[in-house]
């Protein structure tokens, strides 16, 4: 097959849309070019180019295709419209019964044809989240000004413009010319094939690969730190960045000026991150170590020295800043600044931090002794946890919010496990953050999160399929991650009924509660869990007790993969068949089963295991004996495999005897979903 090969090459795209873009570009190609079967469709990006190589077929075949249009009898109008749909006339149709006939036959057509048809319009719609015009007076946008398109059929190029009637398309055609490293390396030259390109931009300073500009990144780093005795913090969304800033990736270390390094770690490192890309260094110990690493563009001459200079020079700038917060910030006592909190909005319908503040003072209280921490910790903690909200440090950079409110209770004398919660109380704050552990951090994370469900439940905010712009499933998640990885006895209702109190409007307690018990059926799917069991489970017996209803799954599960629960769940499903199927005509079957009426043996035995093992089940249940609740339940297999062997259910000329065993199949199911709604597992 040819291979096709595209370059779109322009002035720098953002890092943060080069992934996207070459996905995008992957997507509307293999689309728009269906008719050629693309093949190992492959993609780059860069700062100044998006590309994409594919093998695809030399032609469309010819082929001939009929479409059914209107009636013979319809209005002249709607014929009309047809043809005109189609881009047909009269002569292309004839009548087939009481319609008309559409057919057609397309001629072959050459992959070039059909690649330069396909081109202008997808570069036209090309869905960049941000688009501009330059220069003259063209409607064409790109995300920054489009300056050559490559478009090759196995070394041939495949001709086409962007002009669209009057609109010129800034005189922008195919062709097989790119550019190499703008300073290396500026000038254009030919291409004839994809290798071809990747070989000659090699040459030219330009590593078209995203993969290889990461990987030789990180090789940079590792010898760069064992060079100076110092840990490389890995950092996956700065590399990331920083492979698509760069074409010719050039690592170097500079030194921190020794007067910064008594500023907390966290500060310098976000410092870096934020404001200069910079990777940041520990010593083995686990300190900040007085080192930083910057990714440059180009080969310096120097071996880098100006370049390192400069970048040092940069840095003290920047931490000079960050000393005149950290010093600003510790002069006044976390303490003061509460009541600043109550001029800081949190949502307008749901009131300010302030007022969150007093709530989750109450809350966390409450929480710290179903979780063994100090009450007067635990709403000391509430108390500070927003406070650093009003600071200096966190205004430059909010991702240190709770990180600089440790520090600054830690300077102010507060107790060691009330800074550490003030820290911790917005952990997990995401799947890679482990959940606090000590209770009194335990108290105000649940406290926060679970103030936050309550009070978007409350004014009616809630996620849709489409979005959840007040991240709920996180904060349900976290939730549950605190108390799984935990062992947290805890009632999400006892819970939920608390965080009410003090709300802007009534909480809809149950819809909450069974919004995340769905976050937690939604992680065990991701954990590859029986989720569904854990839905039939809370269907059958709603459990605010989420330790006790993953034991029950747990129990369930394993007895679903024994012979006995294979053999019992399909009992259950063929009970319920039957159960549904004969309730059109005389259900409900709710009655208690008649003694005299069991005139089979196998409906007897039925009935007498049936007696035995539905209290002793529920009793194991109630004292949460899980598994002997399934031993239990396993008891029911046998006799209900013979009950369905030996006995006819709907014995037509005696309609007691059906009705009764009838009772007695509805007994079995019930039974049963009193367990868990067998009803809802899956397989």
């Amino acid at each position: 097959m040819p291979e096709l090969f595209v370059e779109l090459f322009s002035e720098e795209i953002p890092a943060r849309m080069q992934a996207r873009a070459a996905e995008d570009l992957r997507r509307l190609l293999t689309e728009a070019l269906a008719a050629l079967s693309p093949e190992d469709v492959r993609t780059f990006h860069g700062p100044r180019r998006i590309a994409l190589v594919a093998q695809v077929a030399g032609a469309v075949a010819a082929a001939a295709t009929v479409e059914r249009g209107p009636r013979l009898s319809a209005p002249e109008q709607a014929l009309a419209g047809f043809l005109r749909k189609h881009g047909a006339t009269r002569d292309d149709l004839r009548p087939d019964g009481d319609y008309w006939m559409l057919e057609r036959i397309s001629e072959a057509q050459p992959a070039a044809s059909v690649i330069a048809a396909a081109m202008p319009p997808l570069l036209r719609q090309f869905p960049w989240p941000k688009s501009m015009r330059w220069g003259g007076t063209s409607d064409f946008t790109w995300v920054r000004p489009l300056r050559r398109i490559v478009c090759l059929l196995d070394g041939t190029v495949v001709p086409f413009a962007l002009r669209d009637g009057d609109d010129d398309g800034h005189g922008l055609a195919s062709g097989n010319l790119t550019e190499g490293h703008r300073f290396h390396a500026p000038g254009a030259f030919a291409v004839e094939s994809c290798a071809d390109w990747q070989a000659k931009l090699r040459t030219r300073y330009v590593v078209v690969d995203a993969g290889h500009r990461s990987e030789a990144i990180e090789n940079d780093l590792g010898p760069l730190s064992d060079r100076h005795g110092v840990v490389w913090v890995p950092d996956a969304g700065l590399l990331d960045e920083v492979t698509g800033l760069v074409e010719w990736p050039v690592v170097r270390m500079g030194r921190i000026d020794a007067a910064y390094m008594d500023l907390p770690p966290e500060v310098m490192q976000v410092s870096m991150r934020v404001n200069q890309r910079y990777f940041a260094f520990r010593e083995p110990q686990g300190g900040a170590a007085p080192w930083f690493a910057f990714v440059a563009n180009i080969e310096p001459e120097d071996g880098g020295a100006t370049m390192i200079a400069g970048n040092e020079r940069v840095l003290r700038a920047r931490f000079a800043d960050a000393r005149y917060f950290w010093d600003l910030d510790r002069s006044a006592r976390l303490e003061s600044r509460v009541p600043a909190l109550d001029s800081v909005t949190f949502h307008a319908r749901i009131g300010t931090q302030g007022a969150r503040v007093v709530r989750l003072r109450r809350l966390a209280a409450r929480i710290a002794p179903m979780v063994g921490a100090d009450p007067a910790l635990a709403e000391r903690a509430a108390l500070l946890c927003k406070a650093d909200l009003t600071t200096g440090m966190v205004g430059e950079f909010p991702e240190l919010q709770g990180v600089m409110g440790r520090y600054y209770a830690l300077h102010d004398g507060e107790a060691p496990e009330v800074a550490d919660a003030v820290r911790d109380h917005y952990a997990p704050k995401g799947p890679n953050e482990a959940p606090p552990a000590a209770p009194v951090s335990i108290a105000a994370a649940l406290a926060d999160k679970l103030d936050l469900l309550a009070g978007f439940f409350a004014i009616g905010e809630r996620p849709t399929g489409s979005g959840d712009p007040y991240a709920l499933r996180r904060a349900a998640l976290g939730v549950i991650r605190i108390v799984r990885e935990n062992g947290l006895r805890l009632s999400l209702d006892a819970l939920i009924e608390a965080a009410a109190e003090g709300q802007p409007a009534p909480v809809p307690a149950a819809d909450l509660r069974d919004f995340i018990v769905e976050r937690l059926r939604v992680q065990m799917r991701a954990e590859g869990a029986r989720h569904d069991v854990l839905a039939a489970i809370f269907k059958a017996a709603p459990d605010g007790d989420i330790v006790r209803l993953l034991a029950r799954t747990d129990a369930v599960t394993a007895f679903l993969g024994t012979q006995d629960g294979r053999d019992l769940l399909a009992g259950h499903r063929r009970a319920a068949n039957i159960l549904r199927i004969e309730g059109r005509k005389d259900g409900p079957f709710e009655g208690a089963v008649e003694a005299g009426l069991l005139t089979e043996p196998a409906e007897r035995v039925l009935a007498e295991v049936l007696a035995e093992i539905g209290p002793a089940a529920l009793d194991l249940l109630a004292r949460e004996d899980f598994a002997g609740a399934m031993a239990v339940l396993a008891r029911l297999r046998a006799p209900l495999d013979a009950f369905f062997d030996q006995v006819t259910v709907n014995i037509g000329d005696n309609a007691a005897l059906r009705r009764n065993r009838l009772f007695l199949l509805n007994g079995v199911r019930s039974t049963m979903d009193r367990i868990a709604d067998f009803s809802q597992i899956e397989g």
